[in-house]
């Protein structure tokens, strides 16, 4: 189990690095990038060795849809508090994550 932990932690601190790195290019993100986002986001309520096995798995088997991506900026606690305008700016920028 620590094992896996180590390497979730090395996919989260990689992951993290490499959108501070992306962000300076301005380049679009990696496809692990966003499974990550996506499988952070999702995985938002979940604590503990619950959260490691769900982004283990996560990460492994789920392709990057874009229905997944939907799921996941619906889900966030942001776009639950707005409305109009403000709600399809932030999915607009959610989405291209």
């Amino acid at each position: 189990m620590s094992k896996l932990v180590s390497l979730l932690a090395l996919g989260v601190a990689l992951s993290f690095g490499a959108t501070a790195h992306a962000a300076d290019d301005k380049a679009a993100p990696t496809k692990q990038q966003s499974k990550m986002t996506i499988c952070n986001m999702e995985a938002g309520h979940l604590k503990g060795d619950q959260r490691t096995a769900f982004m283990s798995d996560c990460l492994k088997d789920k392709p990057v849809t874009q229905q997944d991506r939907m799921k996941a900026c619906n889900a966030h606690e942001k776009a639950k508090t707005l409305k109009g305008d403000e709600r399809k700016a932030f999915m607009s920028e959610c989405l291209k994550k």
